[in-house]
């Protein structure tokens, strides 16, 4: 990263801004714009979050925002009602609420003498959601955005439900949420009032997985803010960026493909990570590309960044497997258009554990069930999944996939000969299967891995299917047991290089544990050969790769600000088994220890705690546990929040304890329990 304060424009930062709402809360913005804005307005550039603008993206903030500023625009970093400094309650995600809030900031920027009235909103996750979303909503005044590992897709495509299975992240995302809408905000910025609010806070925030959980189908929950339910809603401009180790790698090629706004693509090899930021490398520009979005739909200026292709991806050549990558060897490459033309779907066989050469394209392997074609059977032990790493790799602790060796042992495998020439694929594989299951509930992992001439399996993508959910996620259905199946998994969106004397593995499995939540219990998976396949989207290697071979510059940001470490970070993750009474565990540790703001005075702490569990093959003895702590001390102000969420099971039901803990000091000043039962739903 190379930090510049030589920009365009002399800028100024002003600390806590209040908006005021409709309803007289009022919403704390910091916000950085160019000295002359006073008399010369600029567009403003809003990012909406709930994330404490004040300290925990504090760093990050003063990398990006006062570089924009300093391009000519006023960028605007507001905490979500109920966050940071920002009044009121956040109660959960995406709320009717917090968009008319979004909405409601975009007009108050317009009007503000130093912006013209023209205004764009960024962010990466939860602000690119926010971003997207309100978008759809056509508030006068945006003119683009600039989004960065999102969805359009709540239910099926988010942390939530994919292909109608239950993540685990929706367990760990909602403990972390948990704790963040439940801190205090500043007694430096908001007063004698800290305490009011704080307690406002604890009293009307319950533990964020509960909402989740009672929602397992896609109903109007999910569907309230999915812009996949109306894609020609966004009416401006959209620039979207994710990484191929983030779990949001499908949506960028989903609005390329379905907008019909001025739209660009550009996937790299990343995690969930902002792309001049970007782990693994290389990080890119990626502000540069960022201002020149800007200075075209907010200023008009005709700096040709629409010419050039639409989509620019990392296509990643072969790595051993590891749990973390510095830099993931490959090279860019670009699409003028999406879907692309010179992409083909190549559909092969699926034989007795081979993966047999392409099929005829006017080949019918769509039949019906009982179509003949001899079964292949698996039922998965649940240790299949313990080396599957997290649905979104944040990089640290180490969290990709690690050698699928292991996890093949468990699972029915089909495989390519060794290559005789060199394979690429940039798109979505799919495996149709011809299938039957002996349990009315019953679920398919399906991973493709690249394996080396000496055996190690680095898996490349996957995808996850809830049987019972294969024509639909809105009315799932039971399964009759014994009876044949057509079910469609579809995979992770990737860009992939297969050298020479590689092979393609094709492995599916009936649990993913603790990725994805087993199924009520195990089932015998009987899958059939002839009218099963694998489907790749295979780019020649002869064609060109449409861009040079650096088209990005360095990445730039503005110096960070100051932070002193004042205790050790801790990072783990450990996979344990004993063999007394075949207990497995998956322990994962994130604490990042104490820092110490400078510019502020303030001491913040945060630890998060994941800890998977489960008993043999007992598919009832899954738990899953999330536990954060929170921290904030300044002088003798030392408060921290406390929150633990338990999610059990049987064969009908889920069990969620949790329990929300607020203290002053080593006084504990709010203590509130949760023990609430949710019904399986053919889950």
């Amino acid at each position: 990263m190379r930090y510049v304060s030589n920009l365009p424009y002399a800028t100024k930062e002003e600390e806590d801004v209040r908006i005021p709402m409709s309803d007289g809360v009022q919403l704390s913005a910091r916000v950085w714009r160019p000295t002359s804005s006073d008399n010369e307005p600029v567009p403003a550039v809003l990012e909406y979050i709930p994330y404490r603008k004040r300290d925990l993206t504090s760093v990050r903030d003063s990398m990006h925002h006062p570089y924009i500023a300093g391009h000519g625009y006023a960028c605007v970093r507001v905490d979500l009602r109920g966050t940071g400094d920002s009044e009121g309650v956040l109660r959960d995600e995406y709320l009717e609420q917090e968009q008319a809030d979004a909405e409601a900031v975009l007009a108050w920027l317009a009007e503000q003498p130093w912006c013209d009235g023209n205004t764009g909103m960024m962010g990466l996750s939860w602000g690119a959601f926010a971003a997207l979303q309100v978008a759809a909503r056509q508030p006068p005044s945006l003119r683009a955005v600039v989004i960065a590992s999102f969805t359009d897709d709540r239910h099926a495509d988010d942390m939530h439900y994919m292909g109608g299975a239950m993540l685990s992240d929706n367990l760990a995302e909602a403990g972390t949420m948990f704790a963040y809408a439940t801190c205090p905000p500043d007694p430096a910025v908001v007063g004698d009032r800290w305490r009011e609010m704080w307690h406002e806070r604890l009293e009307n925030t319950g533990p964020w997985v509960l909402p989740w959980l009672r929602h397992q189908r896609r109903d109007d929950y999910w569907r309230h803010a999915s812009v996949a339910e109306d894609y020609q809603a966004v009416r401006c401009p959209v620039l979207a960026s994710s990484g191929w180790a983030d779990g949001y790698s499908n949506a960028v090629t989903r609005l390329l493909g379905n907008l019909d706004v001025p739209r660009k693509g550009l996937i790299g090899p990343w995690s969930h990570k902002f792309p001049h930021l970007g782990e693994p490398g290389p990080a890119i520009g990626y502000l540069q590309e960022v201002v020149r979005w800007w200075d075209h739909w907010l200023k008009g200026v005709d700096n040709g960044v629409m010419d050039g292709p639409m989509l620019r991806t990392w296509m990643q050549d072969s790595v051993p497997p590891s749990t973390s990558y510095e830099e993931r060897p490959g090279r860019w490459v670009a699409e003028p258009t999406w879907p692309s033309p010179q992409i083909s779907p190549v559909r092969y066989p699926l034989t007795r554990h081979r993966i047999g050469t392409p099929l005829d394209t006017d080949a019918d392997t769509d039949a019906g069930a009982d179509t003949g074609g001899e079964g292949m059977t698996v039922r998965s032990p649940l240790s299949v999944g313990q080396f599957a790493g997290k649905w979104a790799s944040y990089n640290a602790p180490p969290d990709l996939p690690y050698d699928q060796r292991e996890e093949d042992g468990g699972s029915l495998v089909f495989e390519t000969e060794p290559l005789a020439e060199r394979l690429e694929i940039l798109g979505s594989p799919t495996v149709e299967l011809d299938l039957a299951a002996d349990r009315p509930v019953a679920m398919v992992a399906a991973r493709l891995s690249d394996v080396s001439p000496d055996g190690a399996a680095t898996r490349v993508t996957y995808g996850l299917l809830n049987i019972t959910r294969r024509e639909s996620t809105e009315h799932p259905e039971a399964l009759e047991p014994g009876t044949r199946y057509r079910a469609t998994v579809q995979l992770n969106g990737v860009a992939q290089a297969f050298p020479p004397g590689h092979r393609v593995r094709l492995s599916l499995s009936t649990s993913y544990w603790p990725l994805a939540w087993p199924p009520p219990e195990p089932a015998l998976l009987s899958v059939y050969e002839g009218s099963s396949t694998l489907t790749l989207p295979v780019r020649p290697t002869d064609e060109p790769d449409g861009v040079p071979a650096n088209p990005f510059e360095e990445p730039e940001g503005t110096p960070p600000l100051s932070v002193t470490r004042v205790t050790a970070p801790d990072a783990r993750w450990e996979v344990k088994r004993d063999m007394v009474d075949y207990r497995a565990e998956l322990e994962i540790v994130k604490d990042q220890g104490l820092v110490h703001f400078d510019e502020i005075g303030l001491d913040v702490g945060r630890r998060a705690y994941e800890r998977y569990t489960s008993v043999a093959d007992d598919f009832t003895s899954a738990t899953g546990e999330s536990t954060w702590t929170m921290r904030f001390r300044r002088d003798d102000w030392d408060v921290r929040v406390e929150t633990h969420t338990r999610l059990t099971c049987d064969e009908t039901d889920f069990f969620v304890d949790a329990t929300l803990d607020g203290y002053e000091g080593e006084r504990r000043v709010f203590s509130r329990t949760w023990n609430e039962t949710v019904p399986r739903d053919l889950l």
